[in-house]
């Protein structure tokens, strides 16, 4: 019989589980159980987005009774990591009051301008060095306590979701470090929730579980929810999905930085210590968790969702382009003709992203893209060059040089976006795993149940489990004028 863990992996489009096991030579072996979609959901036309996460831990629970049935294998962790910043409210018997509100849905917007007159912009950043996103948690609970969203105010427990489904499996509820530094409410120095700002949301900070760390054991698989005949932990492993991913960054040592590629794109550094400083706040650099107490010092950019939504578009108009189709349109046509900046609020999501970048074009006094191709060249090109602003802004701020770039998810597989990525920072990129998020995940469980030391170990693994391919900078004095050009009429 061999012995294997159990990654659950939700990302905001699809979700996956993965058993893993260290053979008989010490390398990674993994197997893909179980893949399923996800999606936002909005619920009787009202302009509330929702998660269906009982959908979602009907597929968790389906792989697991799927996994109890194979005679050939023993399960000995299970670890589950999603997405950041959005909450379940719970009752006093741990079950979901109502499906969770999305992240992208529209009723924090208000909230986050309206918190940070009543709080303080600096006084927030000072305390939580976090990124200035509508949708973080804080002003997502502020939202809540402003609306009165019932479930909100019958909140027994305020659960993240990783921790949640952690919570359904075990019965325990406890708020994981990592995804718990997404919320902005989180105190990097202390590592434990600023209660004032919490006051300040109108929220019960005795509402959230006790804060533990990657590594810990939440506790054992309730066997009605899938009986293998024995007992198998559940280990709180880095929850946020970018926090395993960086564990998975199969770095040789402290001179990099990463970018985590997929519906959203984070770029970063791992930092011993916080950054927050006078030139953090005005970039809006976040400081997130991470593994054996690093920070991960990055800013969020808006990645593949561009992309994701013009594809959905196209479809609908009956042109159902496959990612070989869309890699020949990127190639085609003339570069450079026009730029958006990806992170403008207009395309968090406009009722047509076709649209929103045309206007985009029109506002910007560029030339209107006329074709799908024009559209897909535009975003590739756009997203590298955004790259390469944030990229200068880690050089700038880190106490060491950056040497490479590792570009970890499903996003390191765009192997044109890889090359134009390392024209545009002029630095080499190295892409891989692609499953970055599931081997992070599967490596702290490692770790929790001592079959890896730490996380140099856990990389020089992961390192000699994959091939890592590598880019080298290209056509550099053009992506520089073109640089130039998107600057001056993107970020000015």
């Amino acid at each position: 019989m061999k012995h294997y863990v159990c990654a659950v992996d939700f990302g905001a489009t699809s979700g996956r589980m993965i058993i893993a096991r260290l053979n008989e030579q010490g390398v990674l072996e993994t197997e893909e159980v179980r893949r399923f979609p996800n999606a936002i959901q909005e619920k009787d036309h009202d302009g509330k987005f929702y998660w269906n996460m009982t959908a979602l831990i009907g597929e968790v629970v389906a792989g697991l009774k799927d996994l109890a049935a194979r005679p050939d294998i023993r399960i000995d962790s299970i670890g589950v990591d999603t997405w950041g910043v959005d909450v379940v409210f719970v009752d006093k018997d741990g079950k979901m009051i109502e499906e969770p509100r999305a992240y992208r849905d529209p009723y924090s917007v208000a909230a986050m301008d309206e918190y940070i007159q009543k709080v303080g912009r600096e006084k927030i950043y000072e305390k939580t060095g976090i990124q200035f996103i509508n949708f973080n948690t804080l002003f997502q609970l502020y939202a809540c306590h402003k609306e009165g969203f019932r479930p909100f105010e019958e909140a027994a427990q305020y659960v993240f979701i990783p921790d949640y489904v952690s919570l359904y499996l075990t019965g325990k509820a406890v708020c994981e470090y990592t995804i718990l530094s997404t919320s902005e409410f989180l105190d990097p120095r202390t590592k434990q929730i600023d209660r004032e700002l919490i006051d300040a949301a109108g929220a019960d900070i005795s509402k959230f579980p006790p804060v533990v760390f990657p590594g810990h054991v939440i506790g054992n698989l309730k066997h009605e929810v899938a009986d293998f005949g024995y007992d198998i932990p559940v280990v709180a492993i880095a929850g946020h999905d970018t926090g395993s991913a960086v564990a998975a960054v199969p770095a040789k040592d402290e001179k990099f930085a990463y970018l985590s590629s997929g519906t959203w794109s984070l770029m970063g550094i791992e930092s011993k210590d916080p950054i927050i400083s006078k030139r953090s706040f005005e970039l809006n650099f976040t400081n997130e968790g991470g593994v054996e107490g690093t920070t991960r010092f990055l800013k969020n950019i808006t990645g593949m969702w561009i992309l994701e939504q013009c594809r959905k578009e196209w479809k609908r108009m009956g042109k159902d382009y496959d990612f070989k189709t869309l890699g020949e349109m990127e190639q085609s046509g003339e570069p450079f003709r026009s730029f958006i900046n990806p992170d403008d609020p207009m395309f968090a999501n406009p009722p047509s992203m076709l649209g929103a970048i045309r206007e985009y074009c029109q506002k910007t006094g560029q030339p209107i893209p006329e074709t799908d191709a024009q559209i897909a060249r535009l975003i590739m090109e756009s997203l590298a060059l955004r790259y390469r602003t944030v990229f200068n802004w880690l050089k700038e701020l880190a106490s060491f040089p950056l040497d490479v770039l590792h570009i970890i998810g499903g996003g390191c597989q765009n192997a044109l976006l890889a090359q134009w990525t390392s024209n545009s920072i002029g630095c080499p990129a190295l892409c891989g795993p692609v499953e970055a998020t599931a081997i992070g995940n599967i490596m702290m469980q490692f770790k929790a149940i001592g079959k890896v030391k730490d996380i140099t170990e856990m990389r020089a693994l992961i390192a000699k489990a994959i091939e890592l391919k590598r880019y080298e900078p290209q056509d550099t004095a053009a992506w520089l004028q073109a640089y130039d050009r998107y600057t001056a009429l993107c970020e000015g």
